[in-house]
């Protein structure tokens, strides 16, 4: 069946992300190694976030609760407050920063904004991505936006039954195996894996539980019209 909708993740698929979350663990990494010079913080941070998923989900709310949590509990509350004001004020700089797009981005999407339907699916806090789609300058290309708490099956089909869609006529573009074209593919639809500079451990999967089929790899956004006539 043609394609009618396609829809795209946002953070760095649209729009620059991770790298702030990189330059920030980095910042982290250095402050706590002053007070705990042994400690492995990568992974101990690493640990809190996956802990804390299901209770905070996914966005830089959750990673500066973590990052609280983790210093705390690595100095055994001995890290002042000082340090604590610190480290929100990095959470805080995440989320009043500019929205970047990445090369190619908005051209691609006013390309092919007249040949299909495009949705934005995105994961992460609400207030987070809304604020970053208010200020990309892409809202009005969008058809509808869902802001979801997780991508998975589940969440993928809850979008295909409020949206009217037909998984054989969606494609779904991202970074993310894990959350952009594992599930999609498994319902039917089809997507297309556009690999990000900095990839967040968590969205990795094996190449062995890789799809077949039914989704295609692009080395930049601009492929994405000529990928779109032949997926």
């Amino acid at each position: 069946m043609p394609i009618r909708v396609v829809g795209f993740d946002g953070d760095d698929t649209l729009w620059h992300s991770e790298t702030r979350f990189s330059v920030t663990q980095a910042e982290f990494r250095e402050l706590l190694k002053r007070h705990v010079p042994d400690a492995d913080v990568d992974a101990r941070l690493s640990e809190m976030e996956m802990k804390n998923l299901s209770i905070y989900g996914y966005g830089v709310k959750s990673f500066t609760l973590s990052m609280l949590e983790t210093a705390i509990e690595l100095t055994q509350g001995r890290i002042p407050a000082t340090d604590l004001e610190v480290i929100l004020g990095w959470g805080k700089r995440m989320l009043m920063e500019p929205t970047k797009l990445i090369d190619g981005v908005e051209e691609t999407l006013r390309g092919v904004s007249g040949r299909y339907d495009l949705l934005l699916i995105t994961k992460g806090d609400l207030f987070d991505q809304e604020s970053k789609l208010a200020r990309s300058g892409l809202g009005e290309l969008f058809l509808g936006v869902e802001i979801l708490t997780e991508k998975n099956v589940d969440t993928y089909r809850g979008v295909f039954q409020r949206r009217g869609i037909k998984p054989d006529e969606f494609v779904m573009v991202g970074n993310s195996l894990r959350s952009d074209v594992v599930p999609v593919v498994a319902l039917g639809g089809r997507a297309v894996h556009i690999p990000y500079e900095v990839t967040w451990h968590h969205e990795h999967v094996p190449d062995e539980e890789l799809p077949k089929q039914g989704w295609r790899r692009a080395a930049s956004i601009r492929e994405l019209p000529e990928l779109l006539e032949t997926i």
